[in-house]
């Protein structure tokens, strides 16, 4: 069995995020998601998020190709994680090329295209106007 993880925040979930979890489970048979906790986001990230983690957990396990969905509680857990959960794949946003190719001793590393359209952020910004 092939596994594959990816990591993200999954607040304001769109279809942007679901294109990502759909290219994500094609590298593999089993797709890990490991979200970002509100600790995590507001004293690492900076970021706050409108939904908690739970409800952000609870609607990414709601998505058919997610398999398993794990917290992320810091930046250095990648590693782990991949050692941990015998990962094959590492897929993430291409907006991260590069910057976690130090997994390629482990794993594959992917870096997928972003929907182009779409991103949390810019809802955001467009509900603020």
């Amino acid at each position: 069995m092939k596994r594959v993880i990816t990591y993200g925040t999954f607040d304001l979930l769109h279809y942007g995020h679901v294109n990502l979890l759909r290219r994500a489970k094609e590298y593999g048979d089993y797709l890990i998601v490991a979200i970002s906790t509100d600790d995590f986001n507001w004293n690492q990230k900076h970021k706050k998020c409108y939904f908690t983690y739970e409800q952000r957990k609870n609607l990414v396990e709601a998505i058919r190709y997610v398999d398993l969905v794990i917290p992320e509680e810091n930046w250095e857990q990648k590693l782990s994680d991949v050692k941990e959960f015998k990962i094959d794949t590492f897929v993430i946003g291409d907006d991260w090329k590069g910057k976690f190719d130090f997994l390629k001793d482990y794993c594959d590393v992917v870096y997928l295209p972003r929907t182009p359209e779409i991103s949390t952020t810019q809802i955001k910004n467009e509900l603020k106007k």
